[in-house]
């Protein structure tokens, strides 16, 4: 398990941030996927720079899309076990509100 500080804004991006230290247990994964995910972007402009057809263009980038989806799925995953559980514990209701704000984006 990893463990790592790191500030949570909880006001949108316009100023306080609040810090807390928890576990990140796929931060290596989560390091792996995007890695992963950014070189096959990279592949898909190359793609489009070389007029490919449109239709293999398109799979290509659902599969992208899928390598973040899951990439999210992760993430959440983690911020579950742990941060929220640590939220929960210590009745941090910010937390539990910064990850509806983020969930709410998430599936938009």
């Amino acid at each position: 398990m990893e463990r790592h500080d790191h500030d949570h804004n909880h006001d949108g991006g316009a100023g306080r941030r609040q810090g807390h230290t928890h576990t990140h247990t796929n931060t290596k994964a989560v390091l792996n996927r995007l890695s992963r995910a950014i070189g096959h972007l990279n592949s898909v402009k190359t793609m489009v720079e070389q007029g490919r057809d449109c239709a293999d263009v398109l799979i290509q980038l659902a599969a992208v899309r899928s390598a973040i989806n899951k990439t999210c799925e992760v993430i959440l995953k983690d911020h579950l076990e742990h941060c929220v559980v640590d939220a929960i514990k210590t009745g941090d209701i910010e937390e539990i509100e910064e990850l509806n704000r983020a969930v709410e984006l998430l599936i938009k």
